[in-house]
């Protein structure tokens, strides 16, 4: 008989974070989340996002053998931010069975409604400033750093249950010696205009990180504001990611543009620590993931362009194309030889018109479902 259980003890967590390693163990593509990480996420004790917000984590049962995960995510920061009553969820994976999927999804929708929600939205893990989105084209490569990965059979499990697309994002690949070096080319025309006009390119500074992040958390959170589903993060949210990208950052593929000594756009690249992960069983660091991690890092070839953002009254002045340009200048005499540049609104015209210009590849795309509950 299946069944759904709560996730009431540490044990169950654990059980909880590991079905994925068990369920994808012979899809050569499926990259494990490292377990602490995952641990910490999804702890109230450990991760800021509980401070405003609630998650109810969710195994299915075919008998005493776990068949299904599922999060059920009530984020009323982004209630608050939007005016909507939007539930979520998330940390979805099943077997290829849909009564399975119909009794998760189904325990995310009661559990969200009771929360006062209309809608369900998903897979977010655990919003939109997390891993978002089905993966529903793309599945003969691994994910890059912080992107999800699923089999294609989910697709049609979870649209059974009634989920609709809300949105496509999509994922493009860019290749070192086959980008359009147009933007390398016109870096120093750029910077010199930009100059003019008083603003500056620069790498991060790693040695002033605190300020570093208090003025780039100012820029995301108005860089994006007009966004679909987008919700600013708190000062507790963005410091928890930061400190967390600080280990694998590049200040290469960190930059911003900074004029009177304030912050109006920055690029985020990080290495694909994907690379590394593949290889580290079951995401335990302890005893040998943590030299993989250490002395692999140097051998990483791919970075994911994660974010790139100007503020309103900046763009259209080619800071977009600088940053892009010096990225792709900084791979120069490196292992880099590509990366992603993810995740990017189907609708963001203007953007992906960018990256196609410099002869970005359309290659992941992935979907945001939705339906009324």
């Amino acid at each position: 008989m299946k069944r759904i259980a709560h996730v009431n003890s540490p044990k169950d967590l654990e059980l909880f974070i590991d079905f994925p390693h068990e369920l994808h163990k012979e899809n050569p593509n499926y990259v494990p989340e490292l377990f602490i990480a995952q641990r910490d996420m999804l702890s109230p004790k450990k991760h800021p996002f509980y401070e405003h917000s609630e998650v109810k984590l969710f195994l299915a049962y075919d008998g005493d053998k776990i068949v299904g995960r599922v999060a059920a995510i009530d984020n009323r920061n982004h209630n608050a931010f939007t005016g909507r009553k939007d539930g979520f969820f998330g940390f979805f994976d099943t077997v290829n069975d849909q009564e399975v999927v119909d009794l998760l999804i189904g325990q995310a929708a009661a559990w969200v409604k009771e929360k006062g929600a209309d809608n369900l939205i998903g897979p977010v893990n655990l919003s939109t400033n997390d891993t978002v989105g089905l993966l529903i084209e793309g599945y003969d490569r691994p994910p890059m750093a912080m992107m999800p990965y699923n089999p294609p059979y989910y697709v049609p499990l979870l649209e059974n249950t009634g989920l609709v697309k809300k949105t496509d994002l999509l994922a493009y690949e860019i290749n070192v010696n086959e980008a359009n070096d147009k933007s390398v080319r016109m870096i120093e025309a750029l910077e010199g205009r930009l100059k003019r006009s008083g603003i500056t390119i620069r790498k991060i500074n790693l040695k002033d990180f605190k300020n570093e992040v208090v003025k780039i958390r100012e820029i995301y959170n108005s860089a994006w504001d007009k966004n679909l589903g987008f919700v600013p993060m708190t000062e507790k949210e963005f410091d928890y990611l930061a400190n967390d990208l600080k280990l694998v950052l590049d200040p290469n593929f960190c930059l911003v543009a900074e004029k009177d000594n304030k912050l109006v756009g920055f690029v985020l690249g990080i290495p694909d620590i994907n690379q590394i992960q593949i290889k580290i069983k079951k995401g335990r660091l302890l005893p040998t993931g943590i030299f993989k991690l250490l002395f692999g890092k140097k051998n990483i070839t791919r970075i994911r362009v994660l974010t790139l953002g100007v503020i309103e009254g900046y763009r259209k002045m080619g800071i977009e194309a600088c940053l892009y340009g010096h990225i792709i200048k900084n791979t120069y005499g490196t292992k880099v030889t590509g990366g992603e540049c993810s995740w990017m609104l189907e609708g963001n015209y203007l953007m992906n018109h960018a990256i196609e210009q410099i002869n970005g590849k359309l290659y992941k795309r992935y979907r945001l479902l939705e339906k009324a509950i």
